[in-house]
């Protein structure tokens, strides 16, 4: 078949379905005939669903030609390794977990396939989701399209690879740390991180956890594509009430974006912060689409006190996300976490000691730190009474060469040639994630390597729609996705 529609987005391939171009099982077929004939530099799809993502292109056939429709009716895409999808391992990377097979779908997943997705494989994960690079012991490590040498980011890097190398035109990820973000960002695609709580998780779970079981703090789930109508698409899809425990007794009305047209938004770019510097190439990116905005009529500007503090919220961020992190941790190992923070000078207010702080932390600690965390929340919204848009870096570089060295904390990141903890860059990540916020990431432009570059655009909470409404308009305006070099 042409590889016309290789880079099509899902909402251009339900319309050629409909037209009567090309059918779900041509889609599939081709999609499957191109993973095989180039995953192999990549790894990304790293189980496979072949012979069933077959089957439901022709039950998506046959359904369209008798007048069915859905959403997604005969879109090939994939899925990220740590949504249980039944018959499929899940085993978020862990060795010793590896032969944990589901029998029910997740809540996301099962609504994909209602509305007649058709699901090629699942995507590479570091282990345990607990890195921004996609590499672990089952599957081996997953590269980046644009640079075999780099990584495509974690823990949704997988996702993002695929999307950028034409396997599949949506995908499903999550995010605690940028895990949406940062691959996105660091492969040319689309991803938003959704306003906590408000797309349903269930069967997003580790293999050592029962679906209704887990639902980490600061986690959410989210649509990954390469066209922001796309990521429309799968909110709307995707942000129903679970039918089990609160989903029974509430509905859903998501605001609609708060503006129609680019001229009429009111934005903020924050492009650099006190505890990490942004590189070059993303700084003079980002101030080139401002530079593009205010052509256009939008209203930028570069500087709000209303800006809940930076430091402060990173430093929330980092004792948060370890204790999300450590709440899983073996008593030895939170046991040996404690007496490391016992030892910490309590001057010491690096993002490193507040991590120590975070992994060793009380439900007391905890408390304090929700406290803290809720009035940043409450600073965010009186800032978006002034504003629609905060634009920032999704993370500080480009992507970044291989490193798998094991302990990730004494790893460094090179920024303009100068190195910081490789932790420090998380700082992008928790700006969004510490108060729930929306978070959506487009691409905007590429490096002086030719490495792409996303902007993250964060938006109000439970204003999820307003991000990503924007996000269309800058791809209307300015361009969105391209493809990378040639495999």
């Amino acid at each position: 078949m042409s590889s016309e529609y290789t880079y099509a987005t899902a909402t251009e391939l339900t319309a050629a379905m409909n037209a009567g171009m090309v059918s779900s099982v041509e889609l599939t077929e081709s999609a499957i005939a191109r993973i095989e004939d180039h995953d192999d530099k990549i790894n990304a799809v790293v189980v496979h669903d072949f012979d069933r993502a077959v089957d439901a292109a022709r039950l998506a056939d046959a359904t369209r030609a008798r007048g069915g429709r859905g959403r997604l009716l005969g879109v090939p895409m994939t899925v990220k390794e740590s949504f249980n999808v039944a018959g499929m391992p899940t085993t978020w990377g862990i060795p010793p977990l590896k032969d944990f097979v589901p029998t029910e779908d997740a809540l996301a997943v099962a609504r994909m396939k209602s509305e007649g997705g058709v699901i090629l494989g699942k995507t590479n994960v570091p282990v345990a989701l607990g890195d921004l690079q996609s590499y672990n012991p089952i599957y081996g490590t997953t590269r980046n399209p644009w640079d075999l040498n780099r990584t495509p980011g974690g823990s949704s890097g997988g996702s993002a690879a695929a999307l950028a190398a034409g396997f599949g035109a949506i995908s499903l990820g999550s995010d605690i740390a940028g895990s949406l973000r940062v691959p996105a960002h660091f492969t040319g695609t689309y991803a938003h991180k959704s306003s906590f709580g408000l797309l349903p998780s269930r069967g997003h779970t580790p293999p050592f956890s029962a679906p209704l079981e887990y639902s980490r703090d600061l986690t959410v789930i989210g649509p990954m594509a390469r066209s922001a109508v796309d990521l429309a698409l799968m909110l709307d899809l995707l942000a129903e009430p679970d039918e089990t425990g609160l989903g029974i007794a509430h509905t859903l009305s998501l605001r609609p974006p708060r503006h129609e047209h680019l001229s009429e938004y009111r934005v903020l770019i924050v492009d650099t912060h006190p505890l990490i510097p942004t590189s070059s190439d993303i700084r003079m990116a980002l101030e080139s689409l401002a530079s593009d905005l205010g052509s256009a009529g939008v209203r930028v500007q570069r500087h709000s006190d209303l800006l809940p503090d930076p430091t402060e919220a990173a430093r929330i961020y980092m004792r948060l996300l370890l204790a999300s992190v450590a709440s899983t941790y073996p008593s030895h190992v939170y046991e040996q976490a404690a007496a490391r923070a016992v030892t910490l000078d309590p001057d010491d207010t690096s993002l490193a000691a507040e991590r120590s702080r975070g992994a060793s932390s009380s439900y007391r600690d905890w408390l304090a730190d929700d406290a803290l965390r809720s009035q940043h929340r409450a600073a965010w919204s009186r800032l978006f009474t002034e504003f629609d848009i905060v634009i920032c870096p999704a993370s500080p570089t480009t992507a970044f060469a291989h490193d798998h060295s094991a302990d990730q904390w004494t790893r460094s990141i090179t920024i303009d040639g100068a190195e910081h903890d490789y932790g420090d860059q998380l700082v992008w990540a928790g700006i969004a994630t510490v108060p729930g916020l929306p978070a959506t990431v487009a691409p905007i432009a590429q490096s002086s390597e030719r490495l792409p570059i996303g902007a993250q655009l964060i938006g109000p909470l439970f204003e999820d729609r307003t991000p990503i409404h924007f996000a269309q308009l800058i791809e209307r305006e300015f361009g969105g996705f391209t493809p990378a070099r040639p495999l």
